[in-house]
């Protein structure tokens, strides 16, 4: 009966560590090591190649590391990115390095509101899944047409405290009623 109850304990603990895994939220650095910069080396497609290879979901965080006063962030709608009008944005991030959350499905749009460098390329679109994270994908910015960076331009994710702690309490509470349960 030990046995069972120690496979049974293994089980649940197998299961709380898939849970906590599911629930993470990661950071991505945008624009990897490159950083968040006017001219990217890849030219105009660098942060839609950079982004391109990873999933983002709801609570992972984008990092725009750039000094400020030489750069901002400037959340926009889809008409004032492809437009690259940046004189009225839905949010504007003045201190770096901004953290951006990704707050709730569909598409996001920034770029920089500095005059010159949307349309030189600043500029970042991507699409928040329900999917998990992929923090170990490929980094995009060795992807052609872009200089070659360390896959080190994602940071690795943070467990979401509040999400982790969430899960973690009932599950631990459970484990340690089953094992009591299981010892008599």
């Amino acid at each position: 009966m030990a046995k069972l109850a120690n496979v049974v304990v293994l089980v649940v603990v197998a299961f709380a560590a898939i849970c906590l895994h599911s629930v993470e939220a990661a950071d991505f650095t945008v624009g990897g090591s490159s950083g968040w910069f006017n001219s990217p080396p890849g030219g105009a497609s660098f942060y839609s190649n950079w982004a391109s290879g990873l999933t983002f979901k709801v609570n992972d965080v984008l990092v725009f590391n750039f000094a400020t006063g030489s750069h901002d962030v400037a959340i926009l709608t889809k008409a004032n990115f492809d437009s690259c009008n940046v004189n009225n944005p839905i949010q504007l991030i003045r201190n770096g390095p901004a953290r951006v959350t990704l707050n709730r499905t569909g598409e996001f749009y920034f770029a920089c509101a500095f005059p010159g460098h949307c349309n030189s390329g600043q500029k970042l679109s991507i699409n928040v899944s329900n999917s998990p994270s992929s923090p170990t994908s490929p980094s995009p910015a060795g992807a052609p047409g872009s200089s070659p960076t360390p896959p080190s331009g994602q940071q690795s994710p943070p467990p979401s405290s509040a999400n982790s702690l969430a899960i973690t309490i009932p599950l631990l509470l459970a484990t340690i009623c089953l094992s009591l349960f299981l010892h008599f």
